[in-house]
Parts: C-alpha cells; structure tokens; sequence
C-alpha cells in the first residue's frame, strides 16, 4: 500500500515537473551560468582545496533552488487533498526520492559543466561519485523535510535557508573531505567517512519519516 502510494505521488510530481518546465529549465541555467561565470572569474583553477570548495558551493546553492518548492510552492488546497490520498509517510518519502532523482541529475550537469570550464583534476572518479551520489540524497533528505517546515510557516524562502544552513554544515564537512580525498587520489578509501555519510542519511531520512505525520497534521 505505501509503496504504491509513493509510486503514485512521484508520477505526480514527474508530471508537474513537465508540464512546467521553466523551473528546471531556470535551475540549469542558475548552474550553468554560476559556472561559466567562476571561469570568467578564475579561467583556471590549480589549487585542489579551490577547486573542491567551489563545486559544493555551486552545488549546495543550487539544491536549496531545487528542493525549495518542494513544499513551499504547494496550495494549502493542494495539501489537503493530498491528505486524503495519501499517508505522511508516503508524501516524505515520495518527495525525498523524487528530489533525489532531480539532485543526481543537477550533481551530474554541474559536474559535467564544471570540468569543462574550471578544469577535471580528479584522480579517484569512483570515490567521487559515490560521495556525490550520497550527498545528493543527503540534501534531498534535508532539504525536503526543512521545506515541509518552512511550509508552515508562510511558505518563506528565506527561513529555510536559515534553518538548513546550521544542520547541513556537518554533512558538508564529511562531503568535501571525501571529495578532497577523491580529488588528491589516495590509495586507500577512508570507509570511516563513508559509513558517517550513509549513517547520516539514514538518520535524517529515519527522523523525516518519524517526525512528519506530527507536522503533516497541521
């Protein structure tokens, strides 16, 4: 029943998703021209530590863009009609797994577009993609249940940049080291991170799941 229920909901938001497409067409132009516009700004990045920095800021600005209208730019009409076709649990997760799916696509244009313009200087391109894969759902995570709260609050923009900023540093911290490690191209793969990185997600997915029925209630 709830797998059918999110399999439901995310067809639901795939459609929305074409049928305006000028929002994800604007969040792909937001990475490309930030982009294009670090390489007006540097041409050529040499330092690693630079390099790496600069791509999690352009990624992390542009997955508040993404994951900002998750919740926020939902009729209070809309969400009582979802609240009677639909478990909580199923609306978390369903949006949790579609934002996913919208981050791995946005991590893999910036990447892509990234080391185009700035330079490719990665050395361990495994490591690195599984750190991006695992910080992309781990903004997803994040991003999507402090857009649910931020929903409840007026549908205010700026307080979700305020509350996520605080509780994303830690995932942050953990992301650039890996991707750091990824980019210096070290032997040996430091699991220590990684099992942090995966513990963290499936905490913040675990509270997202518990916690949301109380505020879905509201």
């Amino acid at each position: 029943m709830l797998a059918k229920q999110i399999k439901y909901l995310i067809l639901k938001e795939l459609k929305l998703e074409m049928r305006n497409k000028y929002a994800l067409g604007g969040i792909l132009l937001y990475v490309v021209s930030t982009i294009f516009v670090s390489y007006l700004s540097f041409k050529k990045i040499v330092t690693p530590a630079t390099w790496n920095a600069l791509f999690w800021i352009i990624l992390l600005f542009a997955s508040i863009n993404a994951i900002a209208k998750s919740f926020i730019s939902e009729t209070k009409g809309k969400l009582l009609y979802m609240y009677t076709l639909a478990s909580p649990q199923a609306v978390i997760l369903s949006k949790i797994i579609y934002n996913s799916l919208l981050l791995l696509l946005l991590s893999g244009l910036c990447l892509l577009t990234y080391s185009l313009f700035v330079g490719y200087i990665i050395q361990d391109l495994p490591l690195f993609l599984i750190t991006l894969l695992l910080g992309s759902f781990g903004f997803s995570s994040l991003l999507t249940m402090v857009s649910a709260i931020a929903s409840k609050a007026g549908n205010n923009f700026t307080l979700m940049a305020i509350l996520s900023f605080p509780i994303i540093i830690p995932l942050l911290m953990i992301l650039i080291k890996l991707s750091k490690n990824a980019i210096d191209g070290l032997e040996r793969w430091d699991l220590n991170y990684l099992l942090v990185l995966m513990f963290l997600n499936v905490i913040i997915v675990a509270l997202s799941y518990l916690l949301f029925r109380y505020l879905w209630r509201d």
